[in-house]
């Protein structure tokens, strides 16, 4: 049975997630292997936040050369999670 912390891996802040947290969407990489229900589950596990939506996308790792050789990055899954209107918001993004 995987825990809440072996699913949500790390948030993920780029310029468009700051954007999407003023509607009450907040990104994160999760397990290759969760599924929406799971993610739902730990992120309101996690953080005592209510979940109104996920959605899921797999991430697939970019080609990158050091000279002559060329390598792959890791595939992942990215999760933006949709929290309810009357839900508070995620405390640990709070003043990025």
């Amino acid at each position: 049975m995987k825990t809440p912390y072996d699913i949500v891996i790390k948030p993920i802040i780029t310029e468009r997630s700051m954007e999407d947290m003023a509607e009450g969407k907040y990104t994160f990489e999760v397990d290759k292997t969760a599924n929406k229900t799971e993610v739902k589950k730990a992120v309101e596990k996690l953080f005592g936040v209510e979940v109104e939506k996920v959605s899921t996308m797999n991430v697939k790792g970019k080609l990158k050369r050091m000279g002559r050789f060329i390598g792959r990055r890791r595939n992942w899954k990215k999760a933006i999670v949709k929290l309810t209107p009357d839900s508070k918001a995620i405390e640990f993004f709070e003043g990025m």
